[in-house]
């Protein structure tokens, strides 16, 4: 669009419960008649959503993703330890992704993920414009595969390993969830908007969204899913995740107010939206999506006051 605003699409950490953002994300892309990266100029995605965001910048549409998801991710998550989680992302990784490179993308990225040694942010990008520094020696993603970005972005350790990545420059770089760091990661995206890119505030607008918030799905205690959910370090992982959401957002309402931004992150009670990022019953994953849709209707005025 050549009206001077720069849209910018911010997607949350959150698991299986991506299907509530894809619900979002499938009827703004039938509001606006296009794939998403034709719209958005800079896409953020942390952990699941940096799944998402590489098959958007890659110019997959929403059905082919939440096609993907269903095929792949209840094969992630069913698996009962690290390495057959991580082993299953992997896989995933290389049939979705393949040797696809930041050079690759059709829109500007950002996908986040944690040092785990200098407990600091790694934020793969596709563009020199997106640097704060260093634009000397910049190269997309850092040289590292698209697939093995996502992977780091993705690894909720300990309930998924550790991932290594080896730069352009030969540096070796073991990495975290993104979400350790910025589950949300709106702020993020604004502050390459804003400082890197420079555009000025009045000329940007933010689409950012969550993954919803569920009541703990209920198991019975002869199960492992009982002894994972009754786990303090399960719980733990869950809480410092939703925890890091919120006060993102409270910084980004403090700091950048006047920025427009519609946050689209619905919570529910009702006991039969009980799931958690370890969800795999499809059934139940596909009510996320269509409460994902539900979400849209409620912002649609305002969506398409931003995006058409």
């Amino acid at each position: 669009m050549s009206d001077n605003i720069i849209r910018l699409l911010c997607l949350d950490g959150g698991g299986a419960k991506g299907f509530y953002t894809l619900g979002i994300l499938r009827e703004i892309e039938a509001m606006i008649g296009c794939h998403l990266h034709e719209r958005f100029d800079l896409v953020f995605g942390t952990s699941t959503g940096s799944i998402i965001t590489a098959m958007l910048a890659l110019g997959k549409s929403v059905p082919e993703i939440i096609a993907l998801y269903q095929d792949h991710v209840p094969t992630v998550m069913k698996n009962k330890d690290a390495y057959g989680r991580s082993g299953a992302l992997a896989d995933l990784s290389k049939t979705i992704f393949g040797d696809a490179m930041f050079t690759d993308v059709k829109t500007s990225v950002g996908i986040v993920a944690t040092k785990w040694v200098l407990e600091k942010p790694m934020i793969f990008k596709a563009h020199i414009g997106q640097a704060h520094g260093m634009k000397g020696s910049f190269v997309p993603g850092f040289g590292v595969k698209l697939g093995d970005a996502v992977q780091a972005s993705c690894s909720a350790y300990p309930y998924f390993n550790r991932k290594t990545v080896v730069t352009s420059s030969g540096d070796s770089i073991e990495l975290i969830d993104g979400g350790f760091c910025a589950n949300n990661p709106t702020l993020y995206a604004i502050a390459d908007a804003t400082v890197a890119l420079g555009i000025p505030p009045e000329n940007i607008r933010v689409v950012s969204l969550g993954c919803g918030n569920y009541p703990p799905p209920p198991v019975n205690w002869w199960t492992l899913d009982y002894w994972r959910q009754k786990t303090p370090g399960v719980q733990l992982l869950q809480k410092t995740l939703e925890i890091n959401t919120q006060s993102m957002d409270q910084l980004r309402v403090i700091l950048y107010k006047h920025i427009q931004t519609i946050r689209i992150s619905q919570s529910f009670s009702e006991p039969a939206m009980a799931a958690d990022l370890f969800e795999h019953d499809l059934k139940k994953l596909n009510v996320l999506t269509q409460r994902g849709a539900q979400s849209f209707a409620e912002h649609e005025q305002t969506l398409q006051a931003f995006l058409l």
